[in-house]
C-alpha cells in the first residue's frame, strides 16, 4: 500500500482534508480484519520517532483533523527532558499531525499493527516551519521545480545483544560469514519476511564486521520516502528483536575499541530524465552539473554532519582506518573516502550514486535528505570541481596524504557551527528549522560535558 508521499503545498484546505478523511474510510474497510492499531509517527530534533496511536476506526477522523502534538516536543533530548533554552520551550500551543495514507504499511511484526508517517500541521491548515519531513517534501518540490529528481536509500546498521544494561553480542560467527547466520538463521529470516510484508523492498541482509552485526540495504526511492522507509525498517527490526528476546542497537558507538553502527545515505541524481553522475565527459563518467553537485556535498559536508552525525556519540564512531568516512576527500569506491563514487557499471548502467559514509543512525532522516537534496539543488548549476580524488586510507603511513589529509569536524560542536554558517541550508530550511535544531544540539552537547567515551556509548546505546 506503499506509494510517493504527497506533494508539498504549503496549505491543507478543506478540499484536502475532506479527500483525505474519504481516503481513509476506504483505508480502514480494507484493513478490517487484519489490523486493529494505527500509529501515525514523526521524527523529532533529537532523532527520536515520536508516536499517536488510534485504533483502526479512528482513522477518518486523523486523516481529516490531525491528532495534537505540543511543538514543545522538538525541544525534547536524548535522556527524554526537555531543554530549557530552547525557544520552542514553552506550554502553549498545539499542531495537527496528520498521517500520509500514500505511505501507511501494514505490518506483521508487530501483528496487527499499521505504521504510517505524518506531516505537521498549523490549526489553520499552514505547514509548520519545524516539520522536518515537510521541509524534506519543500525540497523535492523545489529539486523538481529545476527538472532535477533524486533517488536516496539508507543503510541500516545495528547490532544484536542479550543484556539490558550492558551489550552481550547475541550471536558468534565472523563479520561477513556464514558461520554468524549458523545461530541467528531463525532470526534474519524473520527479519526479512517482515520487512518483505511491511513493503520495504530489501536488496540484501548481510553479517557486518562487528560483534552481532547486520546491515540491510533497500532499494532506493525519492528523498522522502527513503525516510520514511528508514524508520519503518528500524522499527520493525526492532520489534522482531524483542520477539526473539533480544535487543537491537543502532546506536553510532555500541562499545569501546570496535567499529560502530553507520547510517550512510546514498543518492543519484538526475536532469530532466537523465542520469548527471554517469554519461558524461568528466571523471568517472560525470556530467559538469553531476560534478557540480558533487562537489557541493564535499564542501558542505562539515555543515551535513551536524545533521547526519548528531550526537555526541557519532564522533566516537567517526575514526581513521574504520570505513567511517572521516576524511573530507573523495574517490571511486573508496570505502575511507566521506564521499565514496560508486561508477556506472556494464552489467549495471543505472548504478552510479555517491554514498555519503560519515552519517549514522542517530540522524532524522528526513531532515539529512532534505539537506542533502538542498545542497544539491544549490550547487547543480555552480560549475565546481571536484578536487583530485583519494584512493587508499590517509591514515596509513606512507600514504601521500598522511598527516594532512582533510579531516571533517571532530566534535559536534565544531558541526554546529559550521551547520549554523551554512547559507544554503538556512535559506533552504528557514531561520527557525535551523535555529531549533543547533539548539537541541547544543543541549546534547551540554549533557555529553565531561563525560567519559563509556558513559556516553551507554546512553545512547538503546535509543532508537
Amino acid at each position: 500500500m506503499m506509494s510517493l508521499p504527497r506533494p508539498f503545498s504549503h496549505l491543507r484546505g478543506e478540499q484536502e482534508r475532506t479527500a483525505d478523511a474519504q481516503r481513509a474510510e476506504v483505508v480502514a474497510r480494507q484493513l478490517a480484519g487484519s489490523a486493529q492499531t494505527v500509529a501515525t509517527t514523526f521524527v523529532d530534533h533529537s532523532g527520536a520517532a515520536r508516536v499517536k496511536i488510534v485504533p483502526l476506526r479512528g482513522l477518518p477522523r486523523a486523516a481529516r483533523s490531525g491528532l495534537g502534538f505540543s511543538p514543545v516536543i522538538d525541544a525534547f533530548i536524548s535522556d527524554g527532558s526537555i531543554d530549557p533554552a530552547s525557544p520552542l520551550d514553552r506550554p502553549d500551543g498545539d499542531l495537527r499531525l496528520v498521517p500520509d495514507l500514500d505511505r501507511l504499511a501494514a505490518l506483521t511484526e508487530p501483528p496487527g499493527w499499521v505504521l504510517v508517517p505524518g506531516d505537521r500541521f498549523h490549526q489553520d491548515g499552514t505547514v509548520y516551519a519545524c516539520c522536518q519531513r515537510s521541509f524534506a517534501r519543500a525540497q523535492v518540490a523545489a529539486a523538481l521545480s529545476k527538472g532535477i529528481s533524486a533517488r536516496m536509500a539508507f543503510e541500516i546498521e545495528w547490532m544484536v545483544g542479550r543484556d539490558a544494561a550492558d551489550f552481550e553480542p547475541a550471536f558468534g560467527g565472523t563479520g561477513y560469514g556464514l558461520s554468524r547466520i549458523t545461530g541467528s538463521a531463525d532470526y534474519v529470516r524473520d527479519v526479512l519476511a517482515a520487512l518483505e510484508a511491511a513493503g520495504a523492498a530489501v536488496e540484501q541482509i548481510h553479517p557486518e564486521y562487528g560483534p552481532a552485526q547486520f546491515e540491510v540495504s533497500v532499494a532506493a526511492q525519492d528523498p522522502v520516502s527513503a525516510a520514511d522507509t528508514c524508520v519503518l525498517v528500524k522499527f520493525v527490526i526492532g520489534a522482531v528483536t524483542a520477539r526473539h528476546g533480544l535487543r537491537a542497537s543502532f546506536a553510532p558507538a555500541v562499545f569501546a575499541d570496535n567499529v560502530g553502527n553507520g547510517g550512510h545515505l546514498h543518492a543519484s541524481f538526475t536532469r530532466d530524465g537523465r542520469s548527471l553522475l554517469s554519461g558524461g565527459s568528466g571523471r568517472h563518467g560525470l556530467t559538469e552539473s553531476g560534478e557540480s553537485i558533487v562537489a557541493g556535498l564535499l564542501d558542505a559536508l562539515p555543515a551535513l554532519l551536524a545533521i547526519g552525525a548528531p550526537s555526541p556519540a557519532s564522533y566516537l564512531r567517526l575514526r581513521p582506518s574504520r570505513w567511517a568516512g572521516v576524511y573530507q576527500i573523495w574517490g571511486a569506491e573508496n570505502r575511507e573516502a566521506a564521499v565514496r563514487f560508486i561508477e556506472a557499471s556494464p552489467l549495471d548502467p543505472g548504478i552510479a550514486n555517491v554514498e555519503l559514509k560519515c552519517f549514522d543512525l542517530s540522524a532524522n532522516p528526513y531532515l539529512l535528505t532534505g539537506a542533502v537534496l538542498a545542497i544539491a539543488i544549490a550547487s547543480a548549476d555552480r560549475h565546481a570541481r571536484l578536487p583530485d580524488e583519494v584512493s587508499g586510507d590517509p591514515a596509513v603511513p606512507g600514504h601521500p596524504l598522511a598527516g594532512r589529509a582533510p579531516r571533517l569536524p571532530g566534535s559536534l560542536a565544531e558541526a554546529v557551527s559550521a551547520l549554523e554558517t551554512s547559507d544554503d541550508l538556512r535559506k533552504a530550511a528557514g531561520d527557525q528549522l535551523i535555529s531549533t535544531f543547533a539548539a537541541s544540539r547544543r543541549a546534547e552537547i551540554e549533557l555529553a560535558a565531561g563525560l567519559p567515551d563509556e558513559v556516553v556509548m551507554a546512553r545512547s546505546r538503546w535509543l532508537t
